[in-house]
């Protein structure tokens, strides 16, 4: 029988290059914080990449000596950011707070990229996120084999950023049951974290902290406690002041979003994106932009964070069932979705502008025909 004829390497089938869907920030904006390393001569804290100063400029935005542009990562009020940084210099825990859709995962997630080079420390708060979750677990095969050892321990990311000197990221802290949320209390105060099977504990190395994130306008929201509070200093983060401020932070996001999805279509116009960003915001507000006509608000919240879905769905339904242009019956179908969440008090609240705002307004009749046609 003829042996097997060995393939070649040009005939051997090449394995398939699987593309990050959504890359951590350190890798997206890698060469961003090597040149803020290289330029950045100010004093750094114990265990940090780069000084608060370089810290700022990441998440800011500007201009290094070297000509190098850092993009912004956050457009606001930057005091609220020096205030956030200079917190994690100190040995007291940051809560960023706000409404949703205020950035405060974002700022998070940048803020631990750029101290540590590491955001990937994260506890993802539930309503079903265990004490086991933030402090530690077992390896039971082990455990039941050699009994309580350091080797049978599973860490938890706070565990691990206890060691290594490095920031951890709570997100949804108030979704944590609130006999869960306490466990923290001991690591704040103490530094360490207690292993009790063992007899031992880990202390936590300079450079450690913790970010976390809240808001007090979802369903199953847990309360702080005050002594868990106490260890916190809150910064909290608001909705954009301006509609230009608004505005650009969508139109950087739907950019960034459509580059990574690779979506075969242009960055949406300014114009079109305006036109999602007044209505949330006047919807939000409960008034139009000119002060002539109250109106009534939504049980949603109408976040920056909704807005940029709204013009991110747009753009796939454009780029793949139109014609590669962002059209009105593109944005409707997400923007109804948006505002009415409750099917009857958001109905009507939805009618009611369409009528008297959009159906007036010179230069938005296309929204207010495709509002009626996806109805």
């Amino acid at each position: 029988m003829p042996a097997k004829r060995k393939q070649s390497p040009a005939e051997t089938p090449e394995a398939p290059v699987i593309a990050v869907l959504r890359q951590h920030a350190e890798v997206l904006f890698a060469q961003e914080l090597e040149e803020l390393i290289k330029t950045d001569n100010r004093q750094r804290p114990p265990n940090w990449k780069l000084s608060p100063w370089a810290v700022a400029t990441y998440l800011m935005g500007g201009t290094l000596d070297n000509e190098f542009e850092i993009a912004p990562k956050y457009i606001g009020n930057r005091r609220l950011m020096e205030i956030a940084i200079a917190t994690l210099t100190t040995d007291r825990a940051l809560l960023l707070y706000g409404v949703p859709g205020t950035a405060k995962s974002w700022v998070s997630e940048h803020l631990a990229a750029a101290i540590t080079g590491d955001s990937t420390l994260l506890i993802q708060g539930t309503a079903g996120t265990s004490e086991e979750a933030i402090r530690y677990g077992w390896n039971y095969a082990k455990l039941l084999a050699e009994g309580p050892s350091r080797s049978a321990i599973v860490p938890s990311p706070l565990m691990n950023g206890m060691g290594d000197g490095k920031i951890v990221r709570v997100e949804e802290l108030t979704r944590i049951p609130a006999d869960v949320q306490d466990t923290l209390i001991t690591v704040l105060s103490e530094k360490t974290l207690p292993i009790p099977e063992l007899g031992e504990e880990v202390q936590a190395n300079k450079g450690f902290n913790i970010i976390a994130t809240a808001n007090n306008r979802d369903k199953g929201v847990n309360d702080l406690s005050s002594a868990l509070k106490r260890r916190f200093n809150t910064v909290i983060l608001p909705v954009p002041d301006t509609e230009a401020e608004e505005v650009n932070i969508v139109q950087q996001r739907v950019t960034s979003l459509g580059r990574a999805l690779e979506l075969p279509i242009e960055a949406p116009a300014v114009e079109e994106i305006r036109r999602i960003v007044t209505i949330f915001r006047e919807l939000r507000n409960g008034v139009t932009v000119d002060g002539k006509t109250k109106l009534k608000s939504p049980t949603g919240t109408l976040s920056t964070a909704e807005a940029i879905s709204v013009v991110s769905s747009g753009m796939a339904l454009a780029a793949h069932f139109g014609d590669g242009s962002l059209q009105a019956g593109d944005l409707m179908s997400g923007l109804i979705g948006a505002v009415v969440k409750d099917p009857v008090q958001d109905q009507v609240v939805w009618r009611e502008y369409l009528e008297t705002v959009v159906k007036e307004r010179d230069g938005w009749k296309d929204l207010y025909r495709a509002s009626r046609d996806v109805s």
